[in-house]
């Protein structure tokens, strides 16, 4: 396989969800290599969306302030576009639970509309959309491979797994390149951390760096696999440029930690630190999964990708991260 500055250099890159987590690192990457990039986000307040997120890089590729799924907005946009990151969503599962139909909008219907832009305007383009380990639901084995049911826990699961599963039709009905990432507990610089919206890890950096005890529901050995957010952008890119991710459906995954486990090395990582064991909220209960770890050898073996970052470093990176830029996302 060619290597990602030899592909990317030159090629026309669309990020939906650009200036979120996930895809202003990759845009960073991306800039990096020579793409053309183009990102697109619609900059709600209860996203990721942060313009800090592209600083440095701001003059280097263009920014589209719109919703993904604004058609008239959008038309054009995809035209000319090589590959596309498809990392625009709703993430948050509590949000799904409070306002089940603007969950079904962002993640159902409005995959449903650019899917069809691109069907109409740009049926070559190659896209890798971003799903979630989250619709395996309670899992009856671990590690959980591509294979195992999908039961979601929550509407947030049922969104994204109807999302997923649009991107994979249009490639066996139309013949356009779609593939799937399912993606799990990511972490690292640029997420959202001034809340506990998106996810338990980013707020846990929060509690931390405010000298305040970490909240670890239960009795904190449930049982979770984290990915450091560079691991997650070098799946991305392999994907995009593997002419065996057509149509394919991957996990991305680590070796399990305990949460407990977690929690202390992030206060000994930090210097300090205190964590207090808390009764699950109800509404959360309602939708906790048990333990839960993956399987990922499938893209192991037909991509080459395996997570790099030990745990011990990414924490410190992301740790180092926020000390530096707290003002931007507090």
């Amino acid at each position: 396989m060619m290597d990602f500055h030899t592909f990317f250099k030159g090629r026309n890159v669309l990020v939906t969800g650009g200036l979120g987590f996930i895809g202003s690192n990759l845009a960073h990457k991306l800039v990096e290599l020579g793409a053309v990039v183009t990102l697109v986000d619609d900059l709600d307040p209860g996203g990721g969306g942060n313009m800090f997120n592209i600083s440095g890089i701001e003059e280097r590729l263009k920014v589209e302030v719109v919703d993904a799924g604004d058609i008239p907005q959008m038309e054009g946009l995809v035209i000319s576009q090589d590959i596309m990151f498809n990392l625009a969503g709703q993430t948050s599962h509590l949000g799904s639970i409070r306002d089940p139909l603007q969950d079904l909008e962002i993640n159902t219907v409005n995959q449903v509309k650019i899917l069809e832009l691109c069907r109409r305007q740009n049926p070559r383009i190659r896209i890798i959309y971003a799903g979630t380990r989250q619709i395996y639901g309670r899992p009856q084995y671990l590690p959980v491979d591509e294979k195992h049911l999908a039961a979601p826990a929550d509407y947030n699961g049922v969104s994204k797994r109807a999302g997923e599963m649009y991107h994979l039709v249009v490639n066996r009905i139309y013949g356009m390149w779609t593939a799937v990432l399912r993606l799990t507990n990511v972490y690292g610089p640029r997420m959202r951390v001034k809340d506990e919206r998106q996810n338990f890890i980013g707020w846990w950096f929060h509690q931390i760096l405010e000298g305040e005890e970490l909240s670890v529901f239960g009795d904190g050995q449930q049982v979770r696999d984290i990915n450091y957010v560079d691991d997650v952008i070098e799946a991305l890119l392999l994907c995009s440029m593997s002419l065996v991710a057509e149509g394919e459906i991957y996990n991305l995954a680590n070796d399990p930690v305990i949460l407990l486990d977690l929690a202390r090395l992030m206060i000994e990582v930090n210097g300090g630190g205190k964590y207090r064991l808390t009764p699950f909220p109800k509404d959360r209960k309602r939708i906790e999964i048990g333990d839960y770890f993956g399987d990922y050898n499938k893209i192991l073996t037909q991509l080459g990708w395996r997570p790099k970052i030990l745990l011990r470093d990414g924490v410190e990176k992301t740790l180092a991260y926020y000390r530096q830029y707290k003002e931007h996302y507090w």
